[in-house]
């Protein structure tokens, strides 16, 4: 994490007027943090202890100009916040697409396939964090040395009763704090792999549901879903050490100035200045620890692991070794056919049947059995959209073959979607190798037909996992049999 606190640190060091107007307001806000406990004492011990409750109301007057002017403080911290954190998004933002931009374009690149989700989420998620960190921490800084300075001037005593247990609360959770840190790490990795999981799904559908392959891909979905909710669990069982640090930090001064109160007295302090101390702890020191405690382990873990995953995915590369030198020119091999093509002569280019109405060359002429069969189909995306097909014939006999060639939307794709069953009709039937497509089984149409999208998918992962991406369990030589059969790659 050094490079995220250098990262964030440097931003603010780039920011240092906005940051100063923000500090300068931040005094203004803790002014009622000061000022609280001397005020209640005053009023206390010269006023109505002392039979004058003109001067105890006076003061009291004075502590609510006080808190007036740590309201104006406190509005004018918000409207310099987005000073600083605005640039700081806007800088994220240019890293982001500058390493999106690098990647692709590189030699050897590839898309980035997951700067959009850092660009559009997680860059969110670091501004919003980002800002409320700093007003968490901020806000800590300015109200504790205000209320420890109030209780120096009560009494030093005081301030050490109460010191040492929120230095000790501070203490326990800096030493949660690694912990706490790991366990939101996995909640984001667990996150991200869902995201990965489920965009592979949804990209691939088509295939997927033509391979027959869903349950295969919604276990592996499954799987990342499970993950992520173990994560989330194992974060929010953090909640207990926080518990703990506001117990230890915030509580127990709260318990100790109680319990050391009548020894106080006896050593000369007075009942106001008691009960001044109980205002500096009660309104001070113990929102400000909660308010840290809750900011930091909350926001602040996001932060700090969510700009973590963007500096790593953004950081710029490292020199590069130079090219290999090309091999000598050698004499090219000659491109071997295909044994699949070498089954079939080559067929002749088959027009197809007219779109609309029945009829034409692609009707059945003869008792030869037929592969594919299409009769009174008729489709359309919606109830009452134009049909694609309308009353649409066509037979293909067995070792034929069919191109259809045509502009954009004249329903090559859906020609081919219910051939595979993929689309089903509003009217008509289609029957694939002598039996109908409707209500089959994806399993049982996967092994009737075989399509080859125009899309081409290319997951992350080697060669061997992509071609096993349905299938991760077969061995490699049954991968490498159905390379062969398919015919050598050549170049």
């Amino acid at each position: 994490m050094s490079g995220v606190l250098r990262f964030a640190v440097g931003a603010l060091r780039r920011r240092s007027r906005p940051l100063g107007r923000l500090a300068a307001w931040s005094v203004a806000e803790a002014v009622p943090a000061l000022l609280a406990g001397q005020f209640t004492a005053r009023a206390v011990d010269q006023g109505f202890l002392a039979g004058r409750p003109g001067t105890g109301m006076a003061w009291l007057g004075a502590l609510a100009v006080t808190v007036c002017v740590g309201a104006v403080g406190t509005g004018r911290t918000y409207a310099r916040l987005g000073d600083i954190v605005e640039p700081f998004r806007d800088e994220l933002a240019h890293r982001v697409v500058a390493g999106a931009l690098h990647r692709s374009t590189a030699a050897g690149g590839r898309p980035d396939t997951a700067a959009v989700a850092r660009l559009t989420h997680q860059v969110e998620i670091v501004r919003d964090t980002f800002g409320g960190l700093v007003m968490v921490v901020r806000g800590f800084l300015f109200a504790a040395t205000a209320a420890l300075l109030g209780l120096l001037s009560l009494d030093a005593v005081v301030a050490a009763v109460v010191g040492v247990p929120l230095v000790a609360g501070l203490v326990l959770f800096a030493a949660a704090l690694p912990a706490m840190v790991a366990r939101q790490r996995d909640y984001v990795r667990a996150d991200e792999r869902l995201g990965e999981a489920t965009s592979a799904a949804l990209t691939g559908h088509r295939d997927v549901t033509a391979c027959g392959a869903q349950d295969v891909v919604a276990a592996r979905v499954g799987r990342q879903i499970d993950r992520q909710a173990a994560a989330e669990r194992a974060l929010a069982r953090m909640a207990a050490l926080r518990s703990l640090t506001l117990a230890v930090g915030g509580w127990l001064p709260l318990a100790a100035l109680l319990l050391a109160a009548p020894w106080l007295v006896r050593r000369g302090l007075t009942a106001g200045a008691v009960l001044g101390a109980l205002v500096y702890v009660a309104t001070g020191l113990q929102p400000a620890l909660h308010s840290l405690v809750q900011g930091v382990a909350g926001g602040g873990l996001r932060f700090a692991v969510t700009l973590d995953r963007i500096l790593a995915a953004t950081a710029p590369p490292g020199p590069t070794a130079p090219p290999p030198r090309p091999a000598p020119p050698t004499a090219p091999l000659p491109r071997p056919t295909p044994p699949l093509l070498r089954q079939f002569p080559p067929a002749p280019l088959l027009r197809p049947a007219p779109l609309a109405g029945n009829g034409g060359p692609g009707r059945r002429t003869g008792h030869d059995p037929a592969r594919a069969e299409l009769h009174g189909v008729t489709f359309r995306y919606g109830p009452h959209a134009r049909p694609v097909l309308d009353g649409f014939d066509l037979t293909l006999p067995d070792g034929d073959h069919l191109a259809v060639v045509g502009p954009s939307g004249a329903g090559k794709s859906t020609l081919a979607g219910l051939l595979s069953g993929l689309l089903q009709p509003q009217a008509g039937s289609v029957r694939l190798a002598g039996a109908p497509v409707a209500g089959v089984d994806p399993g049982t149409l996967a092994t009737r037909r075989v399509l080859i999208p125009q899309e081409a998918y290319v997951f992350a992962g080697t060669l061997l996992e992509n071609l096993r991406y349905l299938r991760p369990e077969v061995e490699e030589s049954r991968v490498a049999a159905a390379v062969e059969r398919l015919g050598p790659a050549t170049t």
